[in-house]
């Protein structure tokens, strides 16, 4: 069976035990934590400063037996303090998650690479390894772009393929085919109306609160897990409102996962 998780932007609302809790009623495997904010607007979760969370959710682990696939959400950005990340890093190990995600944020690309690589040195001392996401907005636009920075930084960092970006962003199915499986340890999966071209606010609209559930939009997703190495962990990332995910949290994650389901049954 296909490892499934559910990304913290699909739940945003739920504090992480809440959302451990309601993503194993739901028949999840795992779930990815977003402990740093993205946005001023939306919530993230700083386990590393809240003991009592941190134990909370810990606890909730162990009971529910999930996984944390990974934390999130590191900007690269020209004056990222590195020894800031420390803490992050820290609590990912404790909760036994595998990756830490970044985001590229430096228009500096050979800067970018150097401070990706510094990430992943400090991840991998504690039994994580990073990805990098790459965002049409971003100057890591698309898939060719963040090969070339990973390739720069580091053997082990990985490419986080997300399908709304892949799509968004142009990118190649041929060119994702030549990448290195050990470069992609997970994707991320939703759907999405297709309708280029996309202004700048568009691509953040969709990205932040209005994808699909696999297999209800346009996106090419058959060939784009064709394209993918057989049997990848899928991070469910589609952003659900706050009153429906509030109302039932449960019966909305059993409806992702089954339409995934189905998708990957097709």
């Amino acid at each position: 069976m296909r490892r499934l998780s559910v990304a913290h932007l699909t739940a945003l609302q739920l504090p992480p035990p809440a959302l451990i809790e309601a993503a194993a009623a739901a028949g999840f495997d795992a779930v990815g934590l977003r402990l740093i904010a993205v946005t001023p607007t939306t919530p993230g979760y700083p386990l590393m400063h809240d003991a009592r969370m941190l134990r909370e959710t810990k606890a909730t682990l162990a009971s529910t037996g999930l996984a944390v696939d990974d934390i999130e959400f590191v900007k690269i950005t020209p004056d990222i303090d590195l020894d800031a990340l420390e803490p992050v890093l820290d609590a990912g190990a404790e909760l036994c998650a595998r990756h830490i995600i970044t985001a590229p944020y430096d228009d500096d690309l050979s800067r970018l690479s150097d401070r990706l690589a510094a990430i992943q040195a400090a991840a991998r001392s504690r039994g994580l390894t990073a990805v990098l996401e790459f965002f049409p907005w971003t100057a890591v636009p698309d898939l060719a772009t963040c090969r070339s920075v990973v390739e720069a930084a580091d053997p082990d960092i990985g490419i986080l393929v997300d399908s709304l970006h892949f799509n968004r962003s142009g990118s190649s199915l041929d060119d994702l085919a030549t990448i290195p499986m050990t470069r992609l340890p997970f994707a991320h999966l939703c759907d999405a109306p297709v309708a280029p071209p996309y202004s700048r606010d568009e691509l953040l609209r969709t990205a932040r609160e209005d994808r699909l559930f696999p297999g209800e939009g346009d996106i090419p997703l058959k060939d784009l897990l064709a394209a993918l190495p057989a049997d990848i962990p899928l991070g469910l990332e589609v952003p659900v409102s706050r009153s429906r995910m509030i109302a039932d949290p449960v019966k909305t994650l059993t409806r992702l996962r089954e339409a995934t389901l189905a998708l990957l049954n097709r």
